[in-house]
């Protein structure tokens, strides 16, 4: 059966015990995981966020981006290094959260330019990076799901056709593909036809408004992306992954400037549009 979880970026970029009580609310509504967002330093935190999931009943994933010092395509060798150590730091991370799947933009540098088409070069090396972050990820029983954003927020990879591409170049066990509605609903033609063609690949989904608010409530074409869900068979995650304000760096940072939806609202309503949509379809 597939699992439904909850990104807590709604709430805040930072482990901490902060997140205790919204963790206890996630259980209470039916999730089956929480997503967490690793990027503060405090190492130990992730550790008691992780055992208090397990306590409550809830599994783990986690989310991830890289900065333009640590690209993973920088022609710098040393630069692909930094990325490198990076994604590792991530796994040991992740692994503290007890998570076994990793996702997000990490195939390069999160909003950064390079004012050209992606180069063979880049592929090569994002896959280079890529295959040697897998070997360390299986170590730790980890999956890593590299992400396609839209054309505002990176450029190697915005299709599922380029994410399928370096998938491949990857050619690691542990390496898979991850499908997130809001930026399909901007680059693929048919959300149907992309999930068609990653199948094979696919290891995670984010279930996101267009405009990142509650699932259900804006035009991401949701009746094909579960029918074709099902048609695949997928099992796995269906996370909901929403935006506010309530961390103003964070935020900043995707430029998130308005209030889609409140927290809460996002997902007592959105397991019920999941549910729902799942039952509909029979995924």
């Amino acid at each position: 059966m597939n699992k439904i979880g909850f990104n807590v970026l709604a709430w805040s970029a930072v482990v901490s015990d902060d997140l205790k009580p919204i963790i206890e609310r996630l259980k209470t509504i039916g999730y089956d995981g929480v997503e967490f967002f690793v990027g503060s330093p405090e190492e130990k935190a992730y550790q008691e966020i992780g055992k208090f999931a397990r306590q409550t009943g809830l599994e783990t994933t986690t989310v991830f981006v890289l900065g333009p010092d640590e690209n993973p395509i920088d022609p710098d060798a040393k630069v692909r290094g930094k990325a490198l150590e990076k994604i590792k730091w991530t796994i040991d991370r992740s692994h503290d959260l007890g998570a076994k799947v990793i996702c997000g933009p990490f195939h390069s540098a999160f909003s950064t330019f390079a004012q050209r088409s992606p180069t063979a070069d880049e592929y090569n090396w994002s896959a280079e990076v890529l295959h040697q972050a897998g070997d360390h990820a299986r170590q730790a029983g980890i999956t890593l799901t590299p992400e396609a954003l839209n054309r505002f927020e990176c450029y190697l990879c915005n299709t599922m056709d380029q994410l399928i591409q370096l998938v491949k170049k990857v050619d690691h066990p542990n390496v898979k593909a991850m499908f997130d509605t809001h930026h399909a609903n901007i680059e693929e033609k048919k959300l149907g036809e992309a999930l068609r063609k990653v199948a094979p690949y696919l290891g995670h989904v984010h279930i996101s408004e267009n405009d990142r608010g509650t699932p259900g409530s804006g035009h991401v074409p949701w009746d094909d992306t579960f029918s074709t869900l099902a048609e695949i068979k997928f099992r796995g995650w269906l996370t909901i992954e929403g935006f506010t304000r309530n961390d103003p760096d964070f935020a900043n940072s995707i430029g998130v400037w308005r209030e889609f939806s409140q927290p809460w609202e996002m997902a007592e309503n959105g397991y019920r549009f999941i549910k729902e949509m799942g039952e509909k379809h029979g995924l």
